[in-house]
């Protein structure tokens, strides 16, 4: 088998210093190895990894290709049913949601969903990811209601996990998005503003972190903040960014 561990130390290290083209030659490099060596536990793993990377690199053929083999390979590996096989459900979702296919990503975090709530505690921390990224699809879909409540589902269960408030700062400003495209900005003025409110207060909770995800959290926060008129607010997070990824 591939060294996961290993390799998902070494992925980490390269994202957080925002050197991404070496990541995707590292995973491309074991995706290989693990073709190559038979361990199909490793094949889904880095297909998972790569269709979130191509994703977040913009790369709709490369994403979308990933995620349809992922797909595949749990069909061949016969684990359709269960936890891993529904975290490739909601990774290929969260893809086809990012390149405009909200009504596949829909079917995708139904079967993602099921298994989720069936065989997951109610405070783990994965249901709050499917919600969210959910949410994001049903307010694309013009499903306000739908994707409310699960955006709130997903703030309950962060509030049961500790070091958690990037992920619900990115929930509340979900619910800020989702608020402007049901009532149009200046209707949803009042309730956006308190949204914002709310998201600033956790990321600023975590204003002395150094993990890749926080720094990751707030390169995405800022420009919808920027969106908003919060320019400076906006400059200081992409400066919390550029300190984690440069160690300063």
């Amino acid at each position: 088998m591939i060294p996961r561990e290993r390799v998902l130390e070494k992925l980490d290290s390269l994202l957080r210093s925002n050197d991404y083209k070496s990541a995707k030659q590292l995973l491309e490099y074991w995706l290989s190895e693990a073709m190559s060596m038979g361990d199909m536990q490793g094949v889904l793993l880095m297909q998972n990894e790569l269709m979130g990377l191509c994703r977040k690199l913009g790369e709709r053929e490369n994403a979308l290709g990933f995620a349809q083999s992922a797909l595949e390979q749990v069909g061949k590996m016969g684990i359709g049913d269960n936890v891993g096989a529904a975290t490739t459900y909601l990774n290929s979702a969260t893809v086809c949601k990012a390149f405009s296919l909200p009504e596949d990503a829909i079917n995708l975090f139904e079967l993602a969903r099921e298994i989720y709530e069936r065989d997951l505690k109610p405070d783990d921390d994965r249901l709050a990811g499917l919600y969210n990224n959910m949410g994001l699809a049903l307010v694309d879909l013009g499903r306000f209601s739908e994707a409310d409540e699960l955006y709130k589902k997903a703030l309950s269960v962060l509030d049961n996990n500790e070091g958690k408030e990037p992920e619900q700062a990115i929930t509340y400003l979900n619910m800020a998005t989702a608020a402007e495209t049901q009532f149009g900005l200046e209707e949803a003025a009042p309730k956006i503003n308190e949204l914002l409110k709310a998201a600033t207060e956790r990321l600023d909770i975590g204003r002395d972190r150094t993990d890749g995800n926080y720094a990751f959290v707030c390169e995405k926060c800022a420009s919808v903040f920027g969106y908003y008129g919060r320019k400076a607010y906006e400059i200081e997070l992409l400066s919390r960014t550029r300190r984690i990824y440069e160690g300063n």
